[in-house]
């Protein structure tokens, strides 16, 4: 090979295993999703059927995690379930979760106080996930699972403690490219009233979605760093009930916030 062509794709081997590696651990990860979505014991055939791959990807998969403890073979022709090791890794890391640990003990005394969904998520770049939700009392509740993100980030509160976190070209470049579609007919739609929503609520330090992204729900958020990450809480429930306790519940949440808080290490001169 001449090094022209050398030098035109120098990473490409690189590039490639890393393609891989990336589908392989998706792959997987969709297997255990599914067991968690099903609830059953599932055959090879079905597992193919479901997720639309290969009878000889399943084989592959199903093998790797059989033999390291995470699947088993209830009896032959019966399917595959998952075993308990899956439930004993994730207990241990969750048992070991810095912001978590930190948080659970917070947060739930937040919930307690306002009897209503309570909700943490990470902010990562242009986007955030949920890392705890915790629930009320209330069989009509706001509902969010753990590793969700949080979506539609202009109709919700915690999107909006994200969105004004961001430089004003940062926050341009997002209404360009996402636009603000509506969602419910109190959703904001324009970059101007939605910039003013934004600088209204890092005045007073907390976020409002009332009935914006859902009908019926109202939820405030509140930001927090963590050295120099950005976290969020959010309290979500039926606006018949959150609606009048507003500003109970946000000086409530901004006070959770703020014993959450953990400043950055001064540097050694």
């Amino acid at each position: 090979m001449s090094p022209r062509c050398g030098s035109a794709f120098p990473n490409r081997p690189i590039h490639a295993k890393i393609e891989r590696m990336s589908k392989i651990v998706g792959r997987t990860l969709d297997f255990l999703e599914l067991f968690a979505d099903q609830k059953r014991p599932l055959s090879v055939t079905e597992i193919a059927r479901l997720l639309d791959i290969p009878t000889s990807s399943c084989h592959d998969v199903l093998h790797a995690l059989r033999e390291r403890g995470y699947l088993y073979e209830l009896s032959s022709r019966n399917g595959y379930y998952p075993t308990l090791r899956l439930y004993e890794i994730g207990k241990s890391i969750a048992e070991s979760d810095p912001v978590v640990l930190r948080a659970e003990s917070e947060l739930t005394s937040l919930r307690d106080q306002v009897d209503e969904s309570v909700l943490l998520a990470k902010v990562n770049g242009l986007s955030a996930y949920y890392l705890m939700a915790i629930e009320p009392s209330h069989p009509l509740r706001f509902l969010a699972k753990v590793g969700q993100p949080v979506r539609s980030l202009h109709a919700t509160s915690a999107g909006k403690a994200l969105l004004a976190s961001l430089s004003e070209s940062d926050f341009s470049n997002y209404v360009k490219t996402a636009g603000l579609p509506a969602l419910t007919p109190h959703t904001i739609t324009t970059p101007a009233a939605l910039r003013r929503d934004l600088d209204a609520g890092n005045r007073r330090g907390w976020f409002l979605n009332r009935e914006e992204s859902m009908d019926g729900v109202t939820t405030l958020s509140a930001r927090f760093f963590w050295i120099s990450t950005i976290y969020i809480v959010t309290i979500a429930g039926a606006s018949s009930r959150l609606a009048s306790k507003v500003d109970a519940a946000a000086e409530r949440l901004m006070g959770a916030c703020k014993r959450l808080q953990v400043s950055p290490q001064p540097q050694p001169v």
